[in-house]
């Protein structure tokens, strides 16, 4: 099952770095099965972020089919992804745009993780623009199986390097 994701729009008052509050609007990004989800979901992330009061402004279905994080980078990218594909009946080419929600440093830095992203699929495909979001943060969501499968694929592990050491030890 695919994720679908929502945009949600939130304002609250917000310390900057001088240390001065002000009233700020902020987008976010997370995935739910419903607007009402959504809505828990934003307000309970938003709660540790601030103690003052907040408002939800607006939440609204993200165009997205993929989100990819990428470490050391602190900004998201909207990167349009034109798939082409032959029409068999008129042997024209066709083109079909996907947008993918990349994070990376700067544009050039988008624009390389969008290629890393793309780099299992079989069709061709060109990347007509890459844009910087305005999404501050992604909370996707988890299930709490990602965590148990982590742990378990770090036991298998552990348990293979015993046995070949033991197996080495005999030998």
């Amino acid at each position: 099952m695919s994720a679908i994701w929502y945009e949600c729009k939130v304002k609250y008052k917000k310390t900057h770095d001088t240390g001065e509050q002000k009233i700020t609007t902020d987008t976010y990004l997370l995935d739910a099965v419903s607007y009402t989800e959504a809505e828990a979901r934003i307000s309970e992330e938003i709660k540790a972020y601030t103690s003052e009061e907040f408002r939800i402004m607006n939440i609204k279905v993200a165009n997205f089919s993929e989100v990819h994080p990428f470490e050391n980078s602190d900004r998201w990218f909207k990167a349009k992804v034109s798939l082409v594909a032959l029409d068999e009946e008129s042997g024209k080419e066709r083109k079909t745009n996907i947008y993918l929600l990349v994070q990376a440093n700067d544009v050039k830095e988008a624009f390389e993780n969008t290629t890393t992203a793309m780099a299992e699929t079989m069709g061709d495909y060109t990347i007509p623009s890459i844009t910087e979001s305005p999404i501050l943060d992604v909370f996707p969501y988890f299930t709490g199986e990602e965590e148990q499968l982590e742990k378990f694929n770090v036991i298998e592990k552990a348990e293979t390097e015993e046995k070949v050491t033991k197996e080495t030890e005999v030998l």
